[in-house]
C-alpha cells in the first residue's frame, strides 16, 4: 500500500487504497504532478489538452 492519498472521482471520497471501499472503482492520486522547469513534454501536453477540448 502507497502512503499517498488518493481520491475516486466517482464519489469523490478520499482513502489510501488504490481501489474505493465504497463503489469499487479506481482511485488516482489527489495530489497534482510535480512542477519541472526542465518539462520537456509541457508542450505536448498543453497540444493535446487543446485538442480535446476543442472538439
Amino acid at each position: 500500500m502507497s502512503n499517498r492519498i488518493r481520491r475516486c472521482p466517482h464519489d469523490l471520497r478520499y482513502t489510501l487504497s488504490p481501489v474505493c471501499p465504497v463503489c469499487g472503482r479506481a482511485c488516482r492520486p489527489a495530489h497534482p504532478a510535480r512542477f519541472s522547469p526542465q518539462d520537456r513534454y509541457g508542450n505536448y501536453r498543453r497540444a493535446v489538452r487543446r485538442w480535446n477540448t476543442s472538439q
